[in-house]
């Protein structure tokens, strides 16, 4: 691939990455005014089970999209079971956490999912980190902790902070699952993810007592999975296809900046002191996450003249061997150059 070529897709699925932080940015204001009507448990089951239902639907409109991606093998089966036991238990603790806390707080603390996905993806499946990204993890932590505090009572840790945080681990851990199938059918994947998690979701909320909300409730929950969990996890599975894991989670911070601004305008949350300085910490963190992304590798072709001496070594000529060796016998020691054909190659660099 040469690098404009190269280029184009990066950008691509940058904006693919950007376009599924937009979308799930309306996920956390949003529940929060469901969560009024709609217990905790049930609405994460059905924020999934719209997902899989709206891109299902979006599937039967896309048949030479669909066939053109390669279908799940037996092989994807661990990812595939992680992704969705994950995805169970993730938004349960977020609707928990939104439910206790306030909906800024939970929108910021999301990057913390940056933190979780980075580390997991380097520990576990040895994707690079720079020392850029190590200074920006450092910032993002640090913000969340100051998020974490309950300014109420001394240095205890809110409980909806916990539960919030425990969320952002849960989806670090899945973004790296399904980071290595990735490359298979993203319809396939999404729909898996919504109407497995989403009914794991259900089943754990009616065994806990839960009861069904009114059916305008039911029905605003699966049109809000479908925008913010479905087209969402869809645009992030095709740019992570591209970026990789830790890069398209840092073009995701845009959601939890989008998700408070969307809290302060229409839930009327007041800004407090905490709020600020780790909104601060948070911004300077995401900055460096963001510059760090915008590392681009280019190409360049170049020739290669293939020179190479024997040095003495006895050694046979084979068919493609071009040159003449009348001046020695088969299987003598002696010591000559071969000059080849040039070869053309690209050399990826990092800029």
């Amino acid at each position: 691939m040469n690098g404009s070529k190269l280029g184009d897709k990066r950008i691509h699925a940058i904006i693919l990455a950007i376009l599924a932080a937009v979308f799930y940015a309306v996920n956390v204001p949003v529940s929060k005014l469901l969560l009024a009507n709609v217990p905790p448990k049930l609405m994460a089951a059905f924020l999934y089970l719209g997902a899989g239902a709206g891109i299902g639907i979006l599937s039967l409109f896309n048949k030479k999209d669909r066939e053109k991606s390669e279908r799940l093998a037996k092989t994807d089966l661990p990812y595939v079971i992680g992704m969705i036991v994950l995805d169970i238990a993730a938004p349960i603790f977020l609707m928990l956490g939104i439910r206790l806390g306030s909906a800024a707080n939970a929108s910021l603390l999301g990057n913390f999912e940056i933190v979780a996905t980075t580390v997991i993806a380097l520990a576990l499946f040895r994707e690079a980190v720079s020392k850029r990204l190590w200074l920006a993890i450092l910032l993002i932590t640090a913000s969340s902790i100051i998020l974490s505090f309950d300014g109420t009572d001394g240095l205890r840790f809110s409980t909806g902070s916990l539960f919030v945080l425990g969320a952002t681990l849960c989806w670090g851990l899945e973004n790296n699952c399904t980071r290595k199938i990735s490359d298979k059918s993203t319809y396939e994947i999404v729909v898996l993810k919504g109407f497995f998690s989403g009914a794991g979701s259900l089943i754990i909320a009616l065994a806990s007592g839960e009861k069904l909300p009114a059916i305008q409730y039911i029905g605003i929950a699966l049109v809000l999975g479908f925008v913010a969990y479905g087209l969402s996890i869809f645009l992030y599975v095709r740019a992570q296809n591209t970026l990789g894991a830790a890069k398209t989670s840092a073009y995701y911070a845009a959601a939890p900046f989008v998700g408070s601004l969307l809290a302060f305008v229409f839930l009327r949350e007041k800004l407090t002191a905490n709020y600020l300085v780790a909104l601060a910490v948070m911004i300077g963190g995401t900055a460096l996450v963001v510059a760090d992304t915008l590392i681009r590798t280019h190409t360049h072709e170049h020739t290669h003249t293939c020179t190479h001496s024997h040095n003495g070594v006895i050694h046979t000529h084979e068919i493609r061997h071009s040159h003449p060796h009348n001046h020695y016998a088969p299987g003598e020691n002696h010591t000559h150059h071969h000059s080849g054909k040039e070869l053309a190659h690209e050399h990826g660099v990092t800029v």
